[in-house]
């Protein structure tokens, strides 16, 4: 078995779409070692659409190819380096993180997950015989000059399915599109409806879903199958392009992350999963839209997060856990008085010590993240006491008595308890 390489980053992102390529960016421009891995092509399935025309600061709109080619350069020039390869194994939990494949791993004490999502096909009989190469495709951008004077069809009614529709109505023939709603219904936006319907080139097949795909090497026909009388419609066509959504790639982190119903990672609003250290973001979270923009958006957060997570890691590690002497940690809330009122006492009490112990002082609301590495459900008025940067006691609802009873535990000298 041949020895594996190690690597060491800041920050290492699985997956180069939008979302992954933003992270990079933010996590570059701070300055941290950044490493994106792609198994296939840098900018995911954005570089599959050939107009995007709803991304701000592109009035007359831009090819999803050419956006990514941006996205791309502008991480490099901030650092990040790039890998294209498939990760096959992660290991996620710990202060260390691990990312695997197959001649190196990675480590980092920040894993951020972008892997998105991939066509989601019909599973309609033989349609494995022609997908990609055969006759079944999902990327119009790749495909659309092959049906140059020819017939297709296309598989759904949402804003992709019709938008690139109409792009492939520039080069084929006729553009046949299976609904499976009733007429006019469709899942797009009416704008883009609007512009289906009154295209000559496009024909649409109502209440249907696809049957079966037929040919010998290379796809010859669909069947459609009428949803209301259950009758067979046979379509000839060149090609068909199936835009019916996507489905989260989440192989790699089942069982290690927590999943939706749909295989989708759960995150909070700030793209944190729930392993410390572990950000995901873009089409693989769970969220009830997926644009390039809200990508962008989530890359934002996660590579902000992030820097964040790695500045408090080095901050509670040196400052709040320090081991120059005995520490004091205290836990208190701006709007609980008690805790609030307690907070000149302690400053009291370290002066009193000369020296011999050092005060922390943490806002459980502000700084809410500090109290979760402290291993326990923090509240106000909490007490930690720290030796050689472990933690020895916890005191809740503490008091000047208490703390200094405490203390005198651990310092070399006492001091004398007055009331």
């Amino acid at each position: 078995m041949r020895d594996k390489s190690w690597e060491y980053y800041d920050v290492v992102i699985i997956g180069g779409g939008p979302a992954g390529l933003t992270a990079g960016i933010y996590c570059g421009r701070a300055r941290l070692r950044t490493l994106v891995i792609e198994k296939t092509f840098v900018g995911g399935l954005a570089t599959y659409t050939s107009r995007i025309e709803n991304y701000p600061g592109f009035p007359d709109g831009i090819s999803g190819t050419e956006l990514m080619k941006r996205f791309h350069q502008q991480a490099r020039s901030f650092g990040v380096k790039f890998k294209m390869t498939d990760v096959k194994r992660v290991e996620l939990e710990g202060e260390t993180k691990r990312v695997e494949t197959f001649r190196t791993v990675y480590e980092s004490p920040v894993v951020i997950i972008a892997t998105g999502g991939r066509p989601r096909t019909t599973g309609a009989r033989n349609e494995k015989n022609f997908l990609y190469q055969r006759g079944i495709s999902v990327c119009a951008t790749c495909d659309a000059a092959a049906t140059t004077d020819k017939p297709v069809l296309v598989i759904g009614s949402g804003d992709a399915a019709i938008e690139e529709g109409i792009y492939l109505s520039r080069f084929a023939r006729e553009v046949i599109v299976s609904v499976i709603h009733e007429e006019p219904r469709m899942d797009c936006s009416e704008v883009a409806r609007d512009a289906a319907l009154a295209n000559p080139k496009m024909r649409f097949v109502w209440n249907t879903m696809v049957e079966s795909f037929e040919g010998d090497e290379y796809l010859k026909r669909v069947n459609l199958k009428n949803l209301k009388n259950g009758e067979i419609v046979p379509i000839e066509v060149d090609s068909c392009f199936e835009f019916i959504g996507y489905e989260p790639n989440s192989e790699l982190v089942q069982g290690v992350l927590r999943l939706s119903q749909l295989h989708y990672v759960v995150t909070n609003e700030a793209m944190e999963t729930e392993l410390p250290g572990v950000f995901a973001c873009g089409d693989i979270r769970e969220k009830d839209l997926r644009q390039v923009a809200t990508a962008v958006a989530d890359g934002a957060r996660a590579g902000v997060g992030a820097e964040r997570y790695i500045a408090e890691t080095a901050m509670f590690e040196r400052r709040i856990l320090q081991r120059e002497k005995p520490g004091l940690i205290y836990v208190y809330s701006a709007t609980d008085a008690p805790s609030r009122e307690l907070l000149p006492v302690l400053r009291e009490i370290e002066h009193v010590y000369k020296g011999q112990v050092r005060l922390n002082v943490i806002d459980r609301y502000t700084c809410g993240s500090l109290c979760e590495r402290l291993g326990c459900d923090v509240g106000a008025m909490t007490a930690f006491l720290t030796v050689d940067g472990e933690i020895v006691r916890t005191l809740e609802r503490c008091d000047r008595r208490t703390i200094m009873q405490e203390l005198n535990a651990i310092v070399p000298d006492p001091v004398a308890i007055t009331s």
